[in-house]
């Protein structure tokens, strides 16, 4: 359907409402949207309780991050219709968080606003009406300690739950909805039984109706709503850090020369954001940061590659997800074998993806967006051009010193403009990208293991 025409027939949104129920083994926020002429809509997400978890919805800063996880959610519905106007009913924003939400909203929506070709702005995009009151409780005087790791099953969660092994018994894994490659993948890691948080989010069927029937539709800043969730999370089992695994490589746009990125909520720059925001609407007790921002995805790849308990288990294939399988097809599959192509040899890439992928003819179109012979990368989560053509690089000089043949997609490359300026780089394992909020007690394991990684390569 039009956007000028769903924004005129509806342009009213409404957050009217968060409901906390509590029992002695869960923890269950309710909400409620609507869009004015349209319908109600009633997520909810649900997070189970430590043993002898205390009741939490009288403390002011769950109930915070509880509203703040309605402003994260409430994306997904508002989407449908694009509503001029949002009213807030729940809850007091100041001027600075609207202008702080709208950022969000702005540039997470990069993709579904390029995607459905809306131009707008942050300003043009909706105007945010602060109508409820503040919001209040009991101060929580808790002290706060140890990790909640959010896995997702990737080889990144896994560079992060092995970083941070020696410290296993004060953390916690956390996974949303039951994705069996994220538990199973935590599971993996030692984290069983209490040490596993699997939160589950409910979205509200009526929002998947509308979408089947042309109401707009698009990609959200999940990331986003994994932090407040996070946060969430983290307030109900006392964690004093929120270690994510995102790395430097996020901050680079999918569309060339824009702002458009698929993974803003991932970038360095929305995790200064969210914890300007953490420090003056939620608690400065709790630190959200990603352990790897320093680091690149080639040298999470090596790190990863060295893990190799992990190597039949890892998944990060959005389409196979479900399956817990490599789908062999998409852009991600296709780039996380490139990756891992410049540290293990062709048998073990087969035996891991059960896909023989840089010999597929039909996967060249995504080759040359991933490396960027053609500008704009998939609208995936996947690294920098500079990386996958090293990685590349690397791979096809490891194949010829072995006199080993060049698979299909690595032939072609070498017979592209790009390959004699990449063909003698190397991985830069002094490369540390100080931009990141790594807490200083933890950036001596970084290093360790990267030191370790330069050895090795020698």
């Amino acid at each position: 359907m039009e956007y000028t025409m769903l924004r005129s027939k509806y342009p009213v949104f409404y957050f009217h409402d968060f409901t906390l129920a509590e029992s002695d083994t869960e923890f269950s926020v309710y909400f409620d949207f609507e869009i004015e002429g349209l319908s109600h809509f009633n997520p909810q997400m649900t997070i189970p309780k430590p043993k002898g978890g205390e009741p939490y919805s009288h403390l002011r800063t769950v109930r915070q991050a509880a509203f703040s996880l309605g402003m994260i959610e409430l994306i997904s519905y508002w989407k449908l219709t694009c509503a001029p106007k949002v009213i807030i009913e729940c809850g007091r924003l100041d001027e600075e968080a609207v202008r702080w939400w709208k950022k969000l909203y702005f540039n997470g929506l990069g993709e579904f606003f390029y995607k459905n070709n809306i131009e707008t702005t942050p300003e043009q995009m909706m105007e945010i009406i602060s109508a409820g009151e503040k919001i209040t409780g009991r101060i929580d005087d808790r002290r706060f300690t140890g990790c909640l790791i959010p896995c997702g099953g990737g080889k990144d969660s896994f560079v992060s739950m092995d970083l941070l092994k020696g410290m296993k018994e004060d953390n916690h894994a956390f996974v949303i909805n039951h994705v069996m490659s994220a538990v199973h993948s935590a599971i993996a890691a030692g984290y069983t039984g209490e040490k596993l948080i699997i939160v589950e989010r409910t979205l509200d069927p009526r929002m998947l109706e509308f979408n089947k029937l042309g109401y707009l539709n698009g990609h959200t800043p999940f990331s986003a709503l994994c932090a407040f969730a996070a946060v969430l999370t983290a307030l109900i089992y006392g964690k004093q850090y929120i270690a994510l695994s995102n790395e430097a490589s996020a901050n680079e746009p999918t569309i060339h020369g824009s702002r458009v990125n698929h993974q803003y909520s991932k970038t360095f720059e929305f995790e200064k954001d969210f914890k300007n925001y953490m420090d003056h609407y939620l608690t400065p007790e709790i630190h959200y940061f990603s352990l790897l921002r320093g680091l690149s995805e080639l040298q999470i790849a090596g790190i990863f590659s060295r893990l190799t308990e992990y190597l039949p288990v890892f998944r990060s294939c959005n389409v196979g997800s479900k399956e817990e399988r490599w789908c062999g097809h998409c852009a991600k599959c296709l780039f996380v074998c490139i990756m891992l192509s410049a540290f293990v040899d062709d048998e073990t890439l087969g035996s891991i993806f059960h896909a023989d992928m840089l010999n597929d003819e039909t996967l060249i179109p995504l080759f040359e967006q991933l490396t960027g012979i053609t500008d704009d990368k998939p609208f995936e989560c996947v690294g920098t051009r500079e990386e996958v053509n090293t990685a590349a690089a690397v791979a096809i000089r490891t194949h010829l010193e072995k006199g080993k043949a060049l698979p299909l997609l690595y032939e072609h490359y070498r017979r592209s403009s790009y390959y004699p300026y990449y063909k003698d780089k190397k991985i830069d394992w002094d490369q540390y990208n100080r931009e990141n909020l790594v807490p200083k007690e933890y950036e001596p394991l970084i290093f360790a293991r990267l030191s370790e990684m330069k050895d090795h390569e020698h």
